[in-house]
């Protein structure tokens, strides 16, 4: 028997009532750090526009991209030195926000400030604090494990935009089921259709897995496990709030791979790490990476990996772009099924969340 559900997007504008789209006391990810140098350049996050660069010690710098005067952009601006000097009138900022220039307009107002957000280098990422400076903490940042292992192996940063809300990219990451559908010539396989979930709710998150014994090796992984026919197969999809996530593969010979048993050594594990970063209400930026059990520092591996899953994804783009349009127009309820529950009790507990967060700051 199938088991329905509902659920809703939480209203757009924070008010006691109606509290905000996104958890704003958190981590998210700016940019792939490589990608933030001395150029002044725009992103917008929480549908707040904001401008990263980095001072001349190399250390990172996030400002409100909007100069208090007329609100121009100050990435279109130019550095001198490390401050940022506006494009329309001149009033030039320090890497703090504040006004340090008022071009022919005597004192400088004491509100001549823009907003300086909290920002570090972690991971291979550039990780910005959204909500209150002073409780943002660094230590709350998503720990990678063994990101210094040098037995581990890794992909390189990558990233893409999806136009569709971050939930619906956190219902997809607690959702092992679509494999079978969305991903049948990769990560999926006949395996995936019918197994049953396990959803346990976590401290900071939700996990949704599965153990799928006895199993042909999904296409993706055919080519990089180290053992010859059937497998074992856990996939591990924990999702964290906001909106991180650890998708964990883990293939086994047959036999050998269940929770009561003991972990082959010729055991494949890939832990795919995903971070959503909401751009507004309609578009998320969708940034990753891989770590592997074998091939440390193997480049030529990594690329295949880097592009393997960069096609899969683009699979999951299509659906959830697919999604957000039939979510935004459609003129009937949806419903959802017992899959959904994990998504479900995530979007419910985030949910509380930013009404707490909404609650605090009123």
């Amino acid at each position: 028997m199938l088991l329905f559900l509902r659920y809703t997007i939480p209203a757009m504008r924070p008010t006691r009532e109606a509290p905000g789209l996104f958890l704003r006391n958190a981590w998210y990810v700016a940019e792939i750090s490589s990608n933030v140098g001395a150029a002044l350049k725009p992103v917008r996050i929480l549908d707040e526009p904001i401008v990263l660069y980095r001072i001349q010690n190399g250390d990172p710098v996030a400002l409100e991209d909007a100069c208090v005067h007329r609100k121009f952009p100050l990435s279109m601006g130019k550095r001198i030195g490390d401050q940022i000097q506006c494009g329309y009138h001149g009033l030039t900022y320090d890497s703090r926000g504040l006004c340090t220039s008022v071009p022919g307009g005597g004192k400088i107002p004491d509100t001549a400030r823009v907003r300086s957000y909290p920002v570090a280098d972690r991971y291979g990422f550039l990780w910005i604090w959204m909500g209150l400076p002073a409780v943002a903490d660094p230590s709350g940042i998503f720990a990678v494990e063994k990101w210094d292992d040098p037995q581990i192996g890794r992909t390189d940063p990558d990233s893409m935009t999806v136009a569709c809300n971050y939930l619906y990219i956190t219902d997809n990451l607690l959702d092992p089921s679509h494999v079978a559908w969305v991903h049948p010539s990769s990560f999926g396989g006949p395996s995936c259709e019918q197994t049953p979930l396990v959803t346990n709710a976590l401290p900071e998150g939700m996990l949704v897995s599965r153990w799928m014994l006895n199993n042909e090796v999904a296409p993706f992984y055919a080519k990089f496990v180290r053992f010859h026919g059937r497998t074992d197969r856990q996939q591990h999809y924990e999702v964290r709030f906001p909106c991180h996530a650890i998708i964990r593969a883990v293939f086994a010979p047959a036999g050998t791979g269940a929770p009561e048993g003991r972990i082959h050594p010729d055991t494949f594990v890939m832990d795919s790490y995903n971070f959503m970063t909401p751009i507004d209400e309609t578009a998320t930026r969708y940034f990753w990476f891989q770590t592997r059990n074998f091939a440390p520092g193997d480049k030529a591996i990594s690329e295949m990996f880097a592009s393997s899953v960069r096609a899969a994804f683009n699979e999951d783009k299509v659906v959830l772009e697919a999604v957000q349009t039939g979510m935004a127009t459609t003129r009937t309820p949806h419903i959802d099924l017992v899959i959904d529950m994990g998504p479900t009790r995530f979007r419910r507990r985030l949910k509380q969340k930013i009404e707490a967060e909404t609650m605090q700051a009123t």
